[in-house]
């Protein structure tokens, strides 16, 4: 497979290529052209001629090519699930599962048409105004520059361009350098459905040369999903712009002692290890009252250790490889890290290429990397606690706030933690792992600004107009 650049309708063939590779064999899934700073700079021209059109589009018109690109995902499932895994290294079921996410994604765009625009607002509350109306209407903001990762190369594309389509505004994105070429059979989808040339573009291109992204003042946003490093340095080259940012993670689970042990140890592998814990609010940290922790961990263990490690192409494999040999290297050297600090390797901490063996560790200090800093890999610290309190304090320590999970049935606790964690959403009795496709997603402190969740994001991309009338 080859994909060259996709700009203003047409595909464009830059003259340099690079290949993408499997992370699980090493095989060569294809390649892709890489653009230079020209094929950037021309990809936000033409969205910025889009702009001037699809702006006016009515809510038939992009709400039709939503539902449609809903439709031609759905057609298309096992041909981008399997892209998905082969150059994601994504286990194929979840593979299939975010498939299925995406084309919900877009038909959760077309759905808020039926009811996002505006309000009004009754302004005649003194008698200065009586017979003065007000409405409002919401206006999109400009061309969206996106920028996504590589571990929902499909989905988190999806969020950025589902409600930008709905709202009337055009795209650019830069895909993930490991994993592009799903973002551009999403292209050929989009277009083979009539969006408008230069309505969606694909630029595969360096750091240095997709910066402008964020540089450049004919966007009216940057929505950027990836590292907090590189995100807040966006931001802070941004300009005027705005600019939503969904980072990293560090996720805590608190398991309190009227939890159920059975269900939270399932949940717990799962949301610690699926994917090789490449997602951003796969649980890190896990904190277990005293009274279960010996029981728990002794269990939690087993489980990580029967879990199906291995080809991501097998229907039953949870924990494929990470995505690189740096990362497979950085990785197991946090954890080499902390067991030279004193830590206890419960399981796992060795690789196979880019295979981690899933692991778990404890007594690791808190300003150990593996405690404090985004692993992204399949690496948990398990530590105890006696009091409530003292565990949410321990959570809210990192100076990530994406999601949290609590495994509890007391009301007041979980009303307790809701107001207590500095998080963008908590969980109750499930791993925090948990995301649906319509509810507010985003996190604080470092782990970003702004909301993404389809209606919150078409919110993020427009700004309120005020239109006063009298008589």
């Amino acid at each position: 497979m080859h994909r060259d650049l996709f700009i203003d309708g047409k595909w464009i063939d830059s003259g340099v290529r690079e290949e993408v590779v499997n992370p699980y064999d090493g095989s060569v899934v294809g390649t892709v052209a890489v653009g230079g700073a020209e094929h950037v700079d021309a990809a936000i021209a033409a969205a910025a001629v889009a702009f001037e059109t699809s702006r006016r589009q009515s809510a038939y018109t992009r709400r039709l090519l939503c539902r449609e690109i809903s439709h031609g995902i759905r057609s298309r499932s096992g041909e981008l699930a399997n892209l998905i895994c082969a150059e994601a290294g994504k286990p194929i079921s979840f593979a299939r599962g975010e498939v299925a996410r995406a084309a919900s994604t877009f038909e959760l765009a077309a759905d808020e048409l039926s009811r996002f625009g505006g309000e009004v607002v009754p302004v005649d509350i003194e008698p200065a105004f009586e017979g003065y109306q007000c409405v409002t209407r919401r206006f999109p903001v400009g061309p969206i520059s996106a920028i996504a990762p590589f571990n929902f190369p499909l989905n988190l594309v999806a969020h950025k361009l589902a409600p930008a389509l709905a709202v009337g505004s055009s795209v650019v994105l830069k895909p993930a350098p490991q994993a592009p070429l799903t973002a551009l059979a999403l292209a050929e989808i989009v277009y083979a459905l009539g969006a408008l040339p230069g309505q969606f573009n694909v630029v595969h291109a360096l750091p240095a040369d997709a910066e402008r992204l964020a540089t450049d003042e004919r966007p009216g946003m940057l929505s950027f999903t990836g590292s907090a490093k590189v995100g807040w340095h966006l931001r802070s080259v941004a300009g005027r712009k705005r600019v939503t940012l969904e980072l990293g993670g560090n996720a805590g689970a608190i398991v309190n002692a009227d939890a159920d042990v059975d269900w939270a140890v399932r949940r717990c592998v799962l949301g610690a290890f699926a994917y090789a814990g490449q997602i951003c609010i796969s649980i890190q940290r896990l904190l277990v009252h005293d009274s279960l922790h010996d029981e728990f961990v002794e269990r939690f263990v087993e489980a990580a250790r029967a879990l199906p490690v291995g080809d991501p192409g097998a229907a039953s494999t949870i924990a494929g490889p990470v995505i690189d040999d740096a990362a497979a290297e950085r990785i197991v050297a946090w954890v080499d890290e902390a067991r030279a600090a004193g830590a206890r390797i419960l399981t796992g901490g060795t690789r196979e290429g880019r295979l981690v063996r899933p692991t778990v560790i404890s007594g690791a200090g808190p300003d150990l990397r593996v405690s404090c800093e985004e692993v992204f890999g399949p690496v948990v610290v398990v530590d105890r606690f006696s009091d409530f309190d003292d565990a949410l304090e321990r959570v809210n320590s990192s100076e990530y706030g994406l999601q949290a999970a609590v495994f509890t049935r007391d009301a007041g606790l979980i009303r307790r933690a809701f107001e207590t964690l500095e998080v963008g959403g908590l969980i109750v009795d499930d791993y925090p792992m948990v995301r649906m496709d319509n509810f507010p997603y985003g996190g604080v402190k470092a782990s970003g600004r702004g909301r993404e969740g389809v209606r919150y994001a078409m919110e993020e991309m427009t700004e309120p107009r005020v239109l006063v009338t009298r008589g």
